[in-house]
C-alpha cells in the first residue's frame, strides 16, 4: 500500500507539473526603448536614488535586509520583518521581509491597503473580494542584503484582497513609505524600487493573469486562487545597476532626437 500510495504522489506531482508546462504563458521583459520620455526620466530618477539609499547604507557597514532584521531577534523563516510589518497610515502602503526560498536570503512582499482598516490599524479582512490589502510585487534579496528578482504571486500566496492586473498596476504610484520606521533609506529605496521596475512589475501582473487564467481552464472544478499547486506565477531577475545605465542611455538618446 505504501509503494502504491508513493506512486500516486509521484503521479500526482508528475501531472502538475506537466500542467504547469502546458499553462504557462511567456513572461517577457519589457522593452525600455518603447516608453515615452517622461517614464523613462522618472524611471532614471527613481533608480539614482535607489542607488543613493544603497550608497549611504553601504558607507556605514550596513544593507537593506540587516536594516529590517535589527533588533528582530532570531531570523525565524516565514516570520514577518518588522514584526508588525511596515505600514503608512496616510499613503496605506505597507510591506514586511520575510524567507522560504531556494535560491535567494528573503523577500520583501508589498501591499496596498484600500481602506483605513481597523481602528487598530490591522487589515480589515483577508478574503479576495474584501478591501484588505492588496498584495503588489515581491521583492527578492541575495544573501549580501541587495535586489535580485521580481515575482508575482497566486493569491494563497499573501491572503489579501485580489484584483485585476489592471486595477493592482493603476494603484503602483501609490506606494510610498513617508516615515523612518524601521529604515528611512528602506523605505526610500523600496518605494524608488516600484517606479524604477514599473514596467517589469506590470508585465509581471499581466503574466500571472494569463497563467491564472489558463490555470483554471486547465484544472475545471478547482479553486485557482487557492490552489497551492500553484504559487509563484512568474519571476524576472533584476539589476538596479543595469537598468540606471539602459534608462539614462535611453532618455538621453531620446533628448537628443
Amino acid at each position: 500500500m505504501q509503494a502504491v500510495n508513493q506512486t500516486r504522489s509521484k503521479n500526482d506531482r508528475t501531472r502538475s507539473r506537466h500542467a504547469e508546462q502546458m499553462t504557462q504563458p511567456e513572461l517577457r521583459e519589457p522593452e525600455l526603448a518603447k516608453l515615452p520620455v517622461p517614464t523613462l526620466r522618472a524611471m532614471l530618477a527613481a533608480g539614482l536614488e535607489a542607488q543613493e539609499c544603497c550608497r549611504v547604507l553601504k558607507k556605514g557597514g550596513l544593507n537593506l535586509v540587516g536594516e529590517v532584521l535589527r533588533e528582530q531577534g532570531e531570523f525565524v523563516e516565514y516570520s514577518h520583518y518588522p514584526a508588525d510589518d511596515v505600514y503608512d497610515p496616510d499613503t496605506r502602503a505597507q510591506y514586511y521581509y520575510h524567507a522560504h526560498r531556494a535560491g535567494e536570503h528573503g523577500h520583501f512582499h508589498t501591499f496596498l491597503r484600500m481602506s483605513t482598516g481597523n481602528p487598530d490599524g490591522s487589515p480589515a479582512g483577508d478574503a479576495p473580494d474584501s478591501g484588505e490589502p492588496v498584495h503588489l510585487i515581491a521583492i527578492s534579496m541575495d544573501d549580501y542584503g541587495w535586489p535580485i528578482g521580481l515575482f508575482a504571486t497566486n493569491h494563497w500566496v499573501c491572503g489579501g484582497a485580489w484584483r485585476s492586473a489592471e486595477e493592482v498596476i493603476a494603484l503602483l504610484p501609490r506606494f510610498q513609505i513617508d516615515h523612518a520606521f524601521p529604515s528611512w533609506p528602506v523605505n526610500r529605496w523600496i518605494g524608488a524600487m516600484m517606479v524604477l521596475f514599473q514596467p517589469h512589475i506590470e508585465a509581471l501582473l499581466r503574466h500571472r493573469d494569463q497563467v491564472i487564467s489558463n490555470w483554471a481552464r486547465a484544472h475545471p472544478g478547482s479553486e485557482v486562487l487557492e490552489d497551492r499547486a500553484l504559487g509563484v506565477t512568474g519571476y524576472l531577475p533584476i539589476s538596479v545597476e543595469e537598468t540606471v545605465q539602459s534608462v539614462r542611455a535611453l532618455a538621453g538618446e531620446s533628448r537628443r532626437r
